[in-house]
This record gives C-alpha cells, sequence and structure tokens, in this order.
C-alpha cells in the first residue's frame, strides 16, 4: 500500500477522534484533557511524549536510522471563547467554547501523519511533534520557546499549517516571506468634563474628540503608510455615556494594528498614539493610551518554504498547489518559531465553509487525509532527501 491508502484507510478514526475534540474544546492553557488524548496516543506509537512544555503544550519525539537531521512539525490545540451555532451532531458540548479555527482538525491531521510515520515511515533521523496551547490569545508558542522548546527538542526546520475557508478543499497554499501580519492593540481612553447636554458650552465633549479620532486613525493607511505597503488600523468598539441628553466623562476606543514589515508596524503604533494626544488636545480632553503588543508577521524563510512547496507538487501533482494564494492579513504566533528556527507556514482549503472564528464555523473532514499524507511526505523527504516521498 501507498503512503495515501495507508492515511486513507486509517482517516475514519481520526474523523472520531476530530470530533471528539469538536465536541470537548478547551480554551488556551485548559488543554488538559486534549493534551492527555493526544499523549496517550503518540505514547501508544512509540513516541516518547514530553509534557508541560509552556504549560499544556507537548512533543512527541520518534527517532528512526541513524540520521543526524531532526525536523518540527506543529499543531495548535486551543479553542475560542464562541458559543457555537452549527447544530451539528458533534457541536460542541462546552457552553460558551467551540473549536471555530479549526485547530480540532490540525491536531487530528497531525496524529493521522504520527501513526503513519510510526508504523510505516520510511525515514532517518528525528521527528519532533509539536502540539502547541494557546494560539488563540498569541501566548502558546512564546511559552513553548520559553520554556526551551528548541533546546530540549533541536529542529533543523519547523513547518505549521492552517486550514483556510472558501479557498478549494485539499489543495496548498505557499507564500516565501510575509505571509500572515503582525498584530498589536491599543485601549484609549478620552477624557473629558461631561455635563448636561442642553449646555455644551460648559463641557469638553469626549464624543466628538473620541469621533473626529475614529476618522483621523483612517489617515495613516491613506498618508502615512506607502501605498505598496500593508498597513490596518481597524476601530473595534467605542463606547461612552448612558442618556442622549448628558454628555459623558470619557469615551473608550479599542482597535487593532496589522503589518507585514517590522518599519510599518512601528510606524502604526507611533502614528495612533500621537493622533490620540493631539486629537484629544485639540478639543481640551486628554487621551490615555494603554499599548499591549501581539506578535509579529509570519515571515516564511525562502528555501523552507520552496522545500515545502516542492513537497505537495512530488507528493499530489500541480493541480493540488494554488498557484496564486496571497498573504492573509490574519496573525499567528508561529511566528515566534520562525524567529527561533528556518521554516515555513502553509495552507491547506477548507472549501466552502463559514470564515474562521465564527459559529458557524467547522472544519472539513475531508482535509484530514491529504494533509495528513502531506505532512508524512514532508518528514520522510525531509529526513530522507535522498528517498523521495514514497507516496
Amino acid at each position: 500500500m501507498s503512503l495515501r491508502e495507508r492515511i486513507a484507510a486509517s482517516v475514519p478514526d481520526f474523523v472520531a477522534l476530530r470530533h471528539d475534540l469538536h465536541r470537548h474544546p478547551e480554551l488556551a492553557f485548559h488543554e488538559e484533557r486534549t493534551s492527555d488524548k493526544v499523549a496517550g496516543l503518540l505514547r501508544g506509537w512509540g513516541y516518547e511524549v514530553s509534557r508541560g512544555i509552556g504549560g499544556t503544550g507537548l512533543v512527541g519525539t520518534l527517532r528512526k536510522g541513524n540520521g543526524h537531521r531532526s525536523l518540527g512539525i506543529r499543531a495548535d490545540m486551543d479553542a475560542l471563547p464562541i458559543k457555537e451555532e452549527t447544530g451539528l451532531a458533534h457541536a460542541s458540548r462546552i457552553d460558551g467554547a467551540m473549536h471555530a479555527c479549526g485547530h480540532d482538525g490540525h491536531t487530528a491531521i497531525l496524529l493521522a501523519a504520527a501513526r503513519y510515520l510510526s508504523q510505516n515511515g520510511r525515514f532517518s533521523g528525528t521527528l519532533n511533534l509539536i502540539f502547541q496551547p494557546a494560539e488563540e490569545i498569541g501566548q502558546g508558542a512564546k511559552r513553548m520557546i520559553g520554556d526551551g522548546l528548541f533546546e530540549r527538542f533541536p529542529c533543523d526546520a519547523v513547518f505549521g499549517l492552517h486550514n483556510w475557508p472558501n479557498e478549494p478543499a485539499g489543495r496548498f497554499g505557499f507564500v516565501p516571506g510575509p505571509s500572515m501580519a503582525s498584530v498589536d492593540w491599543a485601549r484609549i481612553n478620552v477624557r473629558g468634563r461631561g455635563g448636561h447636554g442642553a449646555t455644551p458650552q460648559e463641557t469638553v465633549d469626549p464624543v466628538v474628540a473620541a469621533a473626529h479620532l475614529v476618522t483621523a486613525l483612517q489617515t495613516i493607511v491613506s498618508r502615512n503608510a506607502a501605498p505598496l505597503d500593508l498597513a490596518v488600523v481597524t476601530v473595534g468598539s467605542i463606547h461612552g455615556g448612558s442618556a442622549a441628553n448628558v454628555i459623558p466623562d470619557a469615551v473608550e476606543l479599542t482597535l487593532t494594528t496589522r503589518a507585514f514589515r517590522p518599519e510599518i508596524r512601528t510606524l502604526l503604533e507611533k502614528r495612533v498614539k500621537a493622533l490620540a494626544v493631539s486629537q484629544a488636545e485639540s478639543f481640551g480632553a486628554l487621551a490615555e493610551i494603554e499599548w499591549k503588543h501581539g506578535f509579529p508577521s509570519v515571515v516564511n524563510h525562502a528555501a523552507e518554504t520552496d522545500f515545502a512547496r516542492q513537497v505537495a507538487l512530488d507528493a499530489f501533482g500541480e493541480a493540488a498547489v494554488l498557484s496564486d494564494f496571497a498573504p492573509r492579513t490574519a496573525s499567528e504566533d508561529f511566528a515566534f518559531m520562525l524567529q527561533a528556527r528556518p521554516g515555513s507556514y502553509l495552507f491547506v482549503g477548507n472549501g466552502e465553509s463559514a470564515p474562521l472564528h465564527s459559529p458557524h464555523y467547522d472544519f472539513n473532514d475531508a482535509l484530514i487525509e491529504p494533509a495528513a499524507a502531506y505532512w508524512a511526505s514532508l518528514a520522510e523527504t525531509f529526513l530522507t532527501p535522498s528517498e523521495g516521498t514514497h507516496v
């Protein structure tokens, strides 16, 4: 049997596993049940399992032959604080939590590849399967790295994967260089002096100041960032006041900024802060700014991305590779792993579906076979380059 035939024969087991994980979603750093299940399966297949890395993270290590190369493949495990509205038989049983980003699928994919590689894998070297917590809050990768991930489990390269809705199911996308954006958050309190709506001249109206600030922030992208540089400034919420005839003392805005290049990321922070202060002062108000740095852009390494793309071409043919797949402005904390080691973050189409982070989203089980076969092919090729993909 070929690699794909062997993995296809096991797919029903991993669909059942994926549905089980979906029914029992766990939020960031609370992935105890998921971690237990992953660890138990890996041990049963002969992996050496190390737990408690970055909290609930774990690594399954498999060594074959006498090869000196080492490879890391990462899957994320955490869910989102969203109430599921799919109505599916395998819908979440945990109120207010669901796998709305497909991490249940990513975990099932890597486990399907893990079983094949333990039983039939043809390679010589060390395979480190990284199951990461807390991707959704952008802290899991950094926490694992801080716990000595790559010192304890050396990796010559590290790879990750994410499903993507409304791209052809089971087809792969590769982006050299920046593939996902950085993200930062800000909370701005515009403080004025409240009063009665009938006598606005006796107040310092923070509502008017905040409204002008929202408009002014739009000029950062159009007038401060170069037209060919990606820059996003999104005001996601604005709150202030409770009555139509009362001017409040303060208005709060929250926003996110995103960029591909570090220079633009720095520019966005500088200009948001400057505009908040100056716009508030122009109305006699005061701006208090709380800035939270998120995580950097996912920057894929050129050689590893070319390698990852070639694996897909060799394993599945040109029809399985999306020729026009573009960078995404969403964010991913796999960025920290790519800062620590060479590697690449790739995408696989989820077919027609609700968007990520939607209460109506569900991972497409049809992805498990091709994506698991891809990971198995990549591992065999990377760890025994002269042997080919064996698909």
